[in-house]
């Protein structure tokens, strides 16, 4: 026969291992060999010089490698940031070296613990009253329900209470397992609403589907006080689009009832977040600002095991920005959270295909098989029969 050959994408160990069983390879073999099939890219920020100088030379030692900026190498710099290059058996062998070391590389030998673990290792599941979320198996699909006069894709179509209930029963005939429900507009441009135009929206909403619906109820807002009547209204989910900077008595409100959250990355604030966004380092930046979020909501008393993360699509972002967000998704999976990613109907798409709020299905459904592709876990869409199955058909070809 033909000698022939080709490239294997894998990013996922148990794969490799799979992989060289159907070779054939003895299992003493696949142990020794499936360590070194994963090569991981690290970039770490604001490491001391002379620890990362030292994390150069045991790279090397081990088999690895680091780059490091030519300022770091002329010794001007008193931190720098670094890109690490290794197998997981190289960087095994490094973290064993760097727990004995000074110069705080004991604490970055954690660090690189942490965010290869957070990476790799299976999510862990989210559970409440009649409902349980077990990531990696399966996408989850969050429905928008928007309560609000003003909303960009849907402001004044559900803000009457029996319209809001109609349109949620709908939803979860479609296969919904979630529903977010907003009592205030976040588009760029908005102002914010007073707290008791919040409530009167909300409420009656969450009261009424508590009773009548059997999925979990998030509420997306930012004001504590909201957020406690909600979950005593029977809701479940707190969904914060500040992650708890705008109001971090919210994170007290989710651990006093023990309810899950979703912290999500914002530039600014609405009314002016689409004013020039910048970033230096953007996959860098918007992770720092999670990982407060996510120190917040754990100093408060939430269970770490019950955070969710989002990289907030459209908030603080040009259009390059979320381009580059939906490509390198799979990044925020260093956090070891589970990711929600919402695209649906946004800017992005209609800035990229030209084309207006109702003519977006296409395009959403483009970014929700890219975004589970790259590592999301829950998908918030407007058009949940049509997202429901683009996260089917795009599951079955990623989560085999």
């Amino acid at each position: 026969m033909q000698q022939s050959a080709r490239v294997l994408e894998i990013n996922n160990q148990s794969k490799f291992e799979l992989e060289l069983e159907e070779l054939g390879t003895d299992k003493a073999g696949v142990k020794i060999m499936a360590p070194k099939s994963q090569y991981r890219l690290l970039k770490l920020n604001n490491i001391p010089l002379r620890a990362a100088l030292i994390l150069k030379q045991e790279m090397l030692a081990k088999g690895g490698d680091a780059a490091l900026p030519r300022a770091a190498g002329s010794l001007k710099v008193e931190e720098t940031d670094m890109i690490l290059m290794g197998t997981k058996k190289v960087y095994t062998k490094v973290i064993k070296v760097l727990r004995q070391q000074p110069f705080g590389l004991k604490e970055t030998a954690d660090l690189l613990i942490k965010t290869l673990a957070g990476y790799d290792e299976q999510l862990n599941s989210i559970s409440g009253d009649g409902y349980e979320f077990e990531f990696g198996k399966r996408t989850y699909v969050m429905g928008i329900l928007n309560v609000t006069p003003d909303s960009f894709s849907d402001g004044g179509s559900f803000n009457r209470l029996e319209k809001a209930v109609e349109h949620a029963k709908e939803m979860v005939a479609n296969g919904v397992d979630i529903i977010d429900i907003g009592g205030e507009s976040t588009r760029p441009g908005c102002d914010p609403v007073s707290l008791e135009d919040e409530l009167e929206r909300v409420i009656p909403v969450i009261e009424r589907l508590s009773d009548e619906v059997d999925v979990p109820i998030s509420i997306d807002t930012y004001k504590s006080e909201v957020g406690k009547v909600a979950l005593e209204a029977g809701a479940h989910i707190i969904n914060d689009i500040t992650g708890f900077k705008e109001d971090p008595e919210l994170a007290k409100v989710a651990a006093d009832h023990d309810a899950p959250v979703i912290v999500m990355h914002i530039q600014g604030e609405p009314r002016n977040m689409q004013q020039n966004p910048t970033y230096e380092d953007l996959i860098s930046e918007v992770l720092e600002y999670l990982q407060e979020s996510i120190d917040i909501a754990i100093e408060a008393g939430v269970k770490r095991k019950k955070i969710i993360i989002d990289p907030g699509i459209g908030f603080g972002k040009t259009l390059d920005h979320n381009l580059e967000i939906m490509d390198r998704l799979a990044e925020f999976k260093s956090l070891g959270l589970p990711i929600l990613l919402g695209t649906s109907r946004k800017s992005m798409i209609g800035n990229t295909l030209d084309l207006p709020v109702d003519e977006r299905v296409e395009g959403t459904a483009a970014t929700v098989s890219i975004g589970i592709a790259n590592g999301a876990d829950i998908i918030r869409v407007h058009d949940v029969k049509e997202m429901n199955r683009v996260a089917k058909m795009t599951d079955a070809m990623v989560r085999r």
